[in-house]
């Protein structure tokens, strides 16, 4: 492995939001990144604006084959991982309990909680082999602060924070660092997808309210995957102003 390759990223749901944004800012300080996503089209056009240091892969995180068939085609060139961040996730409608939508509960437990695993489960070997790494997971304040409608979908974030708490007492000792990042109300395509495409009830989401940009958490994951080796950030809360 040549030692003055630049550090590597692997960003689960790139295309939009949090993970184009983080894709963008590690970009510019110099990383690698490999941009994972459904949207073949939304990749390429990524990538060929971040460059020759960034590897698009598209699949669908919630496959467990197709998660395991990427990484294991990585070119040795991008297979030295310093860094995953499982961004991939979403919310789908509002209803209650008694009226929601079960294929969207599934949906919400595929991308959200199987996707998640599967990724961390598959890269890191990877970086236990590199004897370093740090494992930055996409949570919610929904998984803490329990809202009319959020039944499935906080109950998938509740997973993330304690599944990233249970990762960080596997990991003591070897070299891999865990933080769970939380945000509440950002604007991104988050609730276009919740309301199926309604952009107009989307926005009413966000209105009278300073939202959380994906930047500021692009920012943020920055941050955090920088911080000495000798401390653990193991949880993150952010909230809109």
């Amino acid at each position: 492995m040549n030692s003055n390759l630049p550090k590597t990223i692997f960003i689960t749901g790139a295309t939009s939001g949090f993970g184009k944004a983080t894709a963008k800012l590690f970009n510019e300080k110099g990383w690698q990144t490999i941009i994972t996503g459904r949207r073949a089209d939304r990749l390429e056009e990524l990538a060929e604006e971040l460059g020759q240091n960034s590897l698009p892969l598209s699949f669908d995180v919630s496959d467990r084959q197709s998660v395991q068939t990427a990484v294991k085609n990585l070119p040795p060139n991008f297979n030295k991982i310093s860094v995953l961040c499982n961004n991939a996730g979403l919310a789908l409608g509002l209803e209650g309990a008694d009226n929601a939508n079960l294929d969207d509960w599934d949906q919400m437990i595929d991308t959200n909680i199987k996707g998640l695993v599967y990724a961390t489960r598959t890269i890191l070997p990877l970086m236990i082999d590199n004897g370093e790494g740090h494992i930055i997971n996409l949570g919610s304040v929904a998984g803490s602060y329990p809202y009319p409608g959020g039944n499935v979908y906080g109950g998938t974030k509740a997973f993330v924070s304690q599944f990233s708490l249970n990762l960080r007492a596997d990991l003591v000792g070897k070299g891999i660092n865990v933080t769970s990042l939380e945000p509440g109300l950002a604007e991104t395509e988050f609730s276009i997808v919740r309301f199926k495409g309604d952009r107009e009830k989307a926005s009413q989401v966000y209105k009278n309210t300073k939202v959380i940009k994906p930047e500021d958490i692009a920012e943020t994951i920055f941050w955090v995957s920088t911080r000495p080796k000798n401390i653990n950030i193991n949880r993150i809360e952010i909230m809109a102003g």
